[in-house]
């Protein structure tokens, strides 16, 4: 993404209303991220928490209508289909809790629901759940205090706990933690 440069900005300036509105309604057609965007911002009817639970719905319809004649190979694209809903919500807010809160939401799902499917020939279901509770991880000791990250420890330990009591997790090519350290402050 190209950074403004102090000429295009000078050009922003001397445009009227009506042309600035006319510039920002055409691009808002083209990108439907921006147009996202802009709604969080501008309107107060959308909030934080309307966004939370739109996604965490998303999440939910792409896992829970998975099908196909390998159902854990579409598990799996259903899974990073859930994963980019979740980016595109960070993008959209900004909000770290938010992209915590739909990690574990999704990892939750995928461990109360999907376990079974671990076990399959096709093995990178199981791949990109162990990446993604890894990844959760360090999000949450990157970005969140430390009273937040007590709160997910329990989770966080669980998945790795159950991803540790599988076959699958000794041929894993990265470093699966025994559990969720806490950040030291």
């Amino acid at each position: 993404m190209p950074a403004p440069s102090a000429e295009f900005k000078r050009a922003l300036k001397e445009l009227s209303e009506k042309e600035k509105e006319n510039l920002i309604l055409r691009a808002v057609r083209r990108d439907a991220e921006l147009y996202d965007m802009l709604v969080f911002e501008l309107l107060d009817d959308v909030t934080m928490e309307h966004l939370l639970e739109e996604t965490s719905e998303k999440i939910h319809d792409l896992m829970h209508t998975t099908s196909g004649r390998s159902f854990a190979k579409s598990l799996n694209k259903s899974l990073r289909k859930a994963i980019k809903e979740i980016a595109r919500f960070k993008r959209i807010t900004k909000d770290a809790k938010g992209e915590v809160e739909l990690h574990i939401f999704l990892l939750k799902l995928i461990f109360d629901n999907f376990t079974g499917q671990f076990e399959s020939v096709y093995r990178s279901f199981f791949v990109t759940t162990a990446r993604l509770t890894v990844r959760t991880g360090q999000l949450i000791r990157k970005n969140l205090h430390e009273d937040y990250q007590i709160e997910y420890k329990a989770y966080l330990d669980e998945f790795l706990a159950h991803l540790h009591g599988r076959s699958r997790s000794h041929q894993l090519s990265f470093s699966l933690p025994q559990e969720f350290e806490l950040a030291s402050a």
